[in-house]
């Protein structure tokens, strides 16, 4: 018989890549878990792990165990769901990506009841701090970007959007539905240092010999799009964003996209079967927005 605790230390081994972050997500000792995995590979009959200085990669009998691993603990944390937190007051903790426009949640916050805001807890973040609190089980999910080949969350896809322009309402380029890098030539950029998207918006303007002064560079997207409105510059951000005096173009050719949606920590997995009003009421509100340039 596999016992829980091996499995799970098997899998922190996968995700985390060596022995010694997996101990230290499962919170114990190198040795403990080495011993725990030597354990498992003696039940299994076989060897799980080719083992080197840097990483640590699946045998051919680890691959096998691997979905098994995945569908197990999947049902362990279905069969755990807490339900018990309704019954113990603990909040529900939601994080949320700091490049999703902050209006999205606030409107789905304003679509419940004063009971159901008194049980939230609001954690803003980047892409990778959401998912370690994740994997930590410090928040019990995301609304995030949700990537090809990661399954062990439980995910629930809502959209895909496009990037765009956003330029200031008196711009000589505003009101054009398509605007070609080689325009922007001449003009004054903002960087948004927090977006998904930046590598390839970089290499996007570098290909068309494109190099721009950078006025601004921030992590708060709110200032961002003040600026923009006030005619500082321009930027490249996610189609949902909308600000007064701000208007969006398509940028010709640049073809980035993102998948936007929720994804649940090991332990509140069953959230994704039975979504409490506030889940509901985001999915709702950011499955309405507009995602995508007008003209490609």
């Amino acid at each position: 018989m596999i016992e829980r605790y091996l499995l799970r230390y098997f899998l922190a081994v996968v995700d985390q890549g060596n022995f010694s972050r997996a101990a230290a997500h499962c919170h114990v000792s190198q040795p403990t878990l080495s011993v725990g995995i030597a354990k498992l590979e003696q039940t299994v009959g076989a060897p799980l792990f080719l083992r080197s200085n840097q990483r640590v990669e699946l045998t051919e009998a680890g691959a096998r165990l691997l979905g098994h691993a995945r569908r197990i603990e999947r049902e362990f944390n279905l069969a755990e769901q807490a339900g018990a937190r309704s019954t113990q007051g603990a909040p529900l903790r939601i994080g949320l990506l700091t490049s999703i426009p902050g209006a999205l949640a606030a409107q789905a916050v304003a679509a419940c009841s004063p009971g159901d805001a008194q049980a939230l807890e609001l954690v803003p973040g980047t892409e990778r701090e959401l998912l370690a609190r994740l994997d930590a089980e410090r928040i019990d999910v995301a609304l995030t970007v949700v990537r090809d080949g990661v399954d062990r969350y439980a995910a629930r896809p809502i959209m895909q959007e496009g990037y765009g322009l956003a330029l200031p309402s008196s711009h000589n380029l505003a009101g054009r539905a398509r605007v070609a890098a080689e325009e922007l030539a001449g003009e004054v950029m903002i960087v948004r240092r927090h977006c998904e998207a930046l590598s390839a918006t970089s290499r996007y303007f570098v290909d068309r010999g494109v190099r721009p002064h950078f006025a601004f560079r921030a992590t708060n997207d709110e200032r961002v799009m003040q600026m923009v409105a006030a005619g500082l510059g321009v930027t490249v951000m996610p189609m949902a964003y909308d600000w007064p005096g701000m208007v969006r173009a398509a940028l010709a050719d640049f073809g980035a996209r993102r998948t936007i949606g929720l994804l649940f920590s090991a332990r509140a997995q069953g959230l994704s079967q039975a979504m409490p009003p506030i889940l509901t009421a985001l999915e709702a509100i950011v499955a309405e927005k507009p995602h995508s340039p007008k003209d490609r």
